[in-house]
């Protein structure tokens, strides 16, 4: 038993530094969408459309971290636990999680270069007050995901589950 934890320990590490790089990303993502939300309010005709673009960079670059590098991993980890249940629940959250993946990408599609946020600057924060929901939204499923996916599989949580079986 104690092997098998060690094993835990060596295989999943790298998928908790995963999500802790990843929730790194999403405080930065925060800070950005804040500022630029209260500059926005402030001023609208003050934010540049290089200081959307930005936002809009970092935005997709969260997303499409969570689609091609966490999700999955934290499907395999489920998958190597053998946890259906998990897996399961993944599904469904991931269904759901779609909906604010299809919001990010229109907003992309808007506000993908600086030519277009100018373009679409009158409109911004409308937009602000749609991604605040849908990404209010989008985190919660996304602890979710992490707290069923990894931290019932994590190295402590094996450790614990070992530990009664003993």
């Amino acid at each position: 038993m104690l092997e098998d934890c060690k094993n835990a320990l060596e295989r999943w590490g790298g998928v908790h530094e995963l999500i802790d790089r990843w929730l790194h990303e999403r405080r930065e993502l925060l800070i950005h969408f804040a500022a630029l939300k209260q500059a926005c309010d402030a001023e609208l005709e003050a934010v540049s459309a290089e200081r959307v673009d930005t936002f809009g960079e970092l935005l997709m670059d969260y997303i499409s971290a969570g689609h091609f590098e966490v999700y999955p991993q934290l499907r395999e980890e489920a998958k190597a636990f053998d946890d259906h249940q998990a897996l399961e629940l993944a599904d469904r959250l991931l269904e759901r999680l779609e909906m604010s993946t299809e919001l990010v990408l229109s907003f992309d599609r808007d506000y993908d270069s600086p030519a277009r946020a100018q373009h679409h600057m009158r409109r911004l924060p409308a937009w602000l007050d749609r991604l605040s929901r849908g990404l209010s939204e989008r985190f919660t499923l996304e602890d979710q995901l992490i707290a069923r996916l990894h931290a019932a599989h994590a190295p402590d949580a094996a450790r614990a589950e070992a530990d009664t079986r003993a």
